[in-house]
């Protein structure tokens, strides 16, 4: 009996311990030092540079858990491809949802309602195209007619491997459509005015950065097409060099975040990627967006940033143009509207 006695207390001991070495496994593991790879598209690094210390200060107060954030940034067509051909990336933050959907087409990295998980249409922020001048608008530049004159030098990127391109693009074609394509919207005459304005481009860079770059930097062309926040950044950073001009009607950019399952699943990162795309919607996550110049959605953070992200005479992708599969086939893939209109320099 004694024995027995003894035999159960010793079972009972190694239980507790079993339980208590698996508790501290697991709080080990929680609390380790953890790392993501954010891949994003050009002009969101001074965004994610400040919005990743907010979440990681949450985070670690949270949780207890660091957590490092780091950064790839470079046209979204390329980096969409860069994901697809194997960079471990645990969230994307793409210029535009089609450069997403690849992840789902291209491998089944992601799933095929990824755009359903996350509020707005997994874009956490907005964004818009307007035009930047040389200060005092030399060239008189006011609207996108004036982007087709004789002598005009326009920059803009590539919208072969740009998301931001591809919204540049996009919002002259409409703005022709409207003002010169009569009541049924003529297309033809669209694309004779985008023809027009892309025989005014020098040279496309592969990112909206390195058009930035060619316009305030090196000094080449009249006018930049650029998004909106990084056309503030440059009137901050070049205050007495530039001008913004706010053309009579725009295109609505909704860059879309996702996470990438297959990715965070194999490196056991879900939860805390979660998290990180999840702040973005807080209120602390749409004033770092609206400080750094991207549109928020939050009524809070909007009223805030009015000022300096006013109304504008916008459309969406979908009423002008529908799907994005279906802008790609018609515009982008290889031999389609802006192939035939390109003719290289």
């Amino acid at each position: 009996m004694i024995q027995r006695q003894r035999f159960l207390k010793t079972l009972l001991a190694a239980a507790i311990l079993a339980v208590n070495c698996f508790a501290a496994a697991q709080t080990s593991s929680q609390t380790s030092p953890v790392t993501l790879l954010n891949v994003s598209y050009d002009p969101t690094r001074e965004l994610y540079s400040e919005f990743n210390t907010a979440f990681a200060k949450h985070w670690k107060a949270q949780t207890g858990q660091d957590v490092t954030i780091k950064q790839s940034h470079g046209g979204s067509g390329k980096q969409a491809r860069s994901v697809i051909d194997g960079i471990d990336a645990d969230v994307v933050a793409l210029a535009l949802a089609g450069d997403i959907d690849a992840l789902y087409k291209n491998g089944g990295l992601i799933p095929q309602d990824w755009q359903k998980r996350l509020p707005h249409n997994s874009s956490p922020y907005t964004s818009t195209i307007v035009l930047v001048v040389r200060q005092g608008n030399p060239k008189g530049i006011k609207d996108w007619d004036d982007l087709v004159k004789p002598g005009i030098s326009v920059i803009t990127p590539n919208p072969k491997t740009s998301g931001g391109a591809r919204w540049n693009y996009l919002a002259a074609w409409e703005f022709a459509k409207r003002k010169y394509g009569g009541p049924k919207g003529d297309e033809s005459k669209a694309k004779e005015f985008v023809k027009k304005l892309y025989e005014n481009v020098p040279v496309l860079d592969t990112g909206a950065r390195g058009s930035s770059v060619t316009f305030a930097q090196r000094n080449q062309g009249d006018v930049f097409i650029s998004w909106e926040n990084e056309a503030h950044l440059l009137e901050k950073e070049f205050g007495n060099k530039v001008d913004i001009v706010y053309p009579s009607i725009s295109i609505l950019a909704e860059p879309p975040v996702a996470l990438v399952d297959k990715n965070v699943e194999r490196k056991g990162t879900r939860k805390v990627a979660e998290a990180y795309l999840n702040y973005l919607y807080t209120e602390e996550g749409q004033d770092i967006a609206g400080k750094n110049f991207y549109r928020p959605i939050s009524a809070k953070a909007q009223a805030k940033y009015v000022k300096q992200l006013p109304k504008l005479n916008l459309f969406t992708l979908e009423s002008a143009f529908g799907s994005w599969d279906k802008v790609a086939k018609e515009h982008f893939a290889d031999g389609a509207q802006f192939d035939q209109i390109y003719l290289k320099k």
